[in-house]
C-alpha cells in the first residue's frame, strides 16, 4: 500500500456525532447553506453525486482550496461520490475579484495548469472503489457551444437585475474599477456547469466559500429552471485568524500546495506557528482528529500552552496530508537540527535549503579558491548583529555557534569544511536567534 493510499485509510468520520451534518457543524464548515434538514437528510441517505471547482488561476491549488479538498473528502468516507471539476473554461474567464479585474491566461498556460491542478485534486481523494472520485473539465461541455448557442440554452434562465445583487457583482460595479462583461457572465458559466453535472452524472450538491455563494446559488437555480428539480449548496466560512487577519499567508504570500512554491519545511512552520486562539479551530478544519482527541488538545491549550502540544500535532497532520510522512518528518527534524538538537548534516541539501531560506541569510560569492571570512563578518552580515565589535563580544561570550558548534576564537574565519552539502552554513546567537550562510 503507498504512503498516500496509508494516509488516506487512516482518515474517518468521527462516528461520535449523530450526523455528518453535525460533525460539518460543529469543525465550522457550513457558513451558508440551502435547506438544512434536507441537506442532512440527503448526507445520510444513499450515495449520491457531488462536487466542488477549482479554477486554474495558478499552478497551484492554496491552503483555502484545501478546506474544499478535505470537505470533499469527508463526504467521499461517508460513501458518496465526489467529482473533481477543475474549470478548463471558467479559468479563461476568471471569477469576480473584490478589486480589480483579473489578467486573463493564455490558452496554453490555462490548460497546463488544469493538468496541475487535476493532480493536485486526485491526491485528496481516493481513486478506489464505488466513489472513486472522477476529474472533470468544464471545457468538455462549453467548448462545443457556440456563443448563440450559449445565450439561447443558458443565458435565457438568468435575469440581469438578479445578477447584479450578487455580492461579487455589486461589490465592483462599485469600485472605480467597475466590471466586465467577461466577468460578468462567470456565474452564468458556473450555473451551467452545476446544471450539466447534474445531467451527466445526478450530481445534487456544489460545496464552495461562502463568497461564492451568489454562484453557488446560480447553479442550483438554474437547475430548479431547466430540469424542475432540487439541488444543494454548502458555503463553507471564510477562515480569518483571531486577530482578523486573513488567514492562509506567510510575510504577504500565499501558502501553496506545490511543494516547489512554498517547501515542505515552510509548509509546517506555518501550522506550527498558529496562534493559541486558532489552533483548536484549524484542528477540527484541517485534520480527521476525532472531537475527543481535539477536545483534548483544547484542555492542553488552555492549562499548558507553552507546551504547544495542539500545534505540533496540527502541523504534523496537515504536512502529513500534503506532502506526506516523509517530508513532514524532515521538517520536523530541520526544526530540531537547527536548534541544536539534532544533526543539520543529516539534513538532505534541499530541506536544510528551504529551512535557509526562512532565515535571514548571509551570502558567499562565489571564487577560485574558498574566501576567507570572519565569523564575525558574518554575523554583521545575517543581522544578527549591528556591528563587528558586538560580534566578537557574543563570540567571547560563548554565545556564537557554526552548524550548532560553538565558536571559540573572535578572530575564527568559515572553513570550506564548514559548508554543509558545499553551500550551506548555519549561523547561531544564543538558543534561538538564527540565520543562514549560503554560497
Amino acid at each position: 500500500m503507498s504512503e498516500r493510499a496509508q494516509i488516506m485509510a487512516a482518515q474517518r468520520n468521527d462516528d461520535s456525532f449523530e450526523s455528518l451534518w453535525a460533525e460539518l457543524q460543529w469543525r465550522g464548515l457550513v457558513h451558508v447553506s440551502t435547506d438544512p434538514e434536507a441537506l442532512s437528510e440527503l448526507l445520510e441517505g444513499d450515495p449520491f453525486t457531488y462536487y466542488c471547482g477549482f479554477d486554474p488561476t495558478a499552478p497551484s491549488l492554496h491552503l483555502g482550496n484545501l478546506v474544499q479538498l478535505l470537505l470533499l473528502r469527508r463526504l467521499q468516507l461517508k460513501g458518496h461520490r465526489p467529482l473533481g471539476l477543475v474549470g478548463g473554461s471558467t479559468g479563461l474567464i476568471g471569477d469576480p475579484r473584490p478589486t480589480a479585474e483579473r489578467t486573463l491566461n493564455s490558452r496554453d498556460t490555462v490548460a497546463e495548469w488544469v493538468t496541475r491542478l487535476q493532480g493536485q485534486v486526485s491526491r485528496f481523494l481516493s481513486s478506489e472503489g464505488e466513489n472513486a472520485v472522477r476529474l472533470v473539465n468544464n471545457l468538455d461541455w462549453t467548448a462545443p457551444l457556440s456563443a448563440i448557442d450559449f445565450l439561447r440554452e443558458v443565458g435565457k434562465h438568468f435575469r440581469v437585475g438578479t445578477m447584479l445583487k450578487k455580492d461579487a457583482v455589486a461589490a465592483r460595479l462599485n469600485s472605480d474599477e467597475g466590471i466586465s462583461y467577461t466577468e460578468f457572465s462567470y456565474q452564468i458559466l458556473q450555473g451551467f456547469d452545476f446544471l450539466e453535472l447534474f445531467r451527466q452524472y445526478e450530481c445534487k450538491l456544489q460545496s464552495g466559500g461562502s463568497d461564492q455563494w451568489g454562484n453557488l446559488t446560480s447553479g442550483t437555480d438554474l437547475i430548479r429552471k431547466v430540469e424542475g428539480a432540487s439541488a444543494h449548496a454548502i458555503g463553507t466560512p471564510l477562515i480569518t485568524n483571531s486577530d482578523g487577519t486573513k488567514f492562509g499567508k506567510s510575510e504577504g504570500n500565499a501558502i501553496w500546495l506545490d511543494a516547489e512554491m512554498c517547501s515542505p519545511y515552510a509548509f509546517y512552520q506555518f501550522w506550527l506557528n498558529q496562534a493559541d486562539a486558532d489552533v483548536i479551530d484549524r484542528l477540527k478544519v484541517f485534520t480527521f482528529l476525532s472531537r475527543a482527541e481535539i477536545e483534548g488538545y483544547a484542555e492542553q491549550v488552555a492549562t499548558e500552552p507553552f507546551r504547544r502540544a495542539a500545534q505540533r500535532r496540527l502541523a504534523l497532520e496537515v504536512t502529513t496530508l500534503v506532502h506526506g510522512g516523509a517530508a513532514a518528518q524532515a521538517a520536523i527534524d530541520a526544526s530540531a537540527a537547527l536548534f541544536g538538537q539534532g544533526d543539520l548534516a543529516a539534513l538532505d541539501a534541499g530541506t536544510l535549503g528551504a529551512a535557509l531560506e526562512e532565515l535571514p541569510t548571509a551570502v558567499l560569492p562565489q571564487a577560485v579558491g574558498f574566501p576567507r571570512v570572519a565569523i564575525a563578518q558574518l554575523l554583521v552580515d545575517a543581522g544578527l548583529v549591528k556591528g563587528l565589535g558586538e560580534a566578537r563580544r557574543a563570540i567571547a561570550q560563548g554565545g556564537v555557534y557554526v552548524n550548532n558548534a560553538q565558536v571559540q576564537a573572535e578572530d575564527a574565519a568559515l572553513a570550506e569544511a564548514d559548508l554543509l552539502h558545499g553551500r550551506f552554513a548555519v549561523l547561531r546567537r544564543g538558543k534561538k536567534t538564527l540565520a543562514g550562510v549560503r554560497v
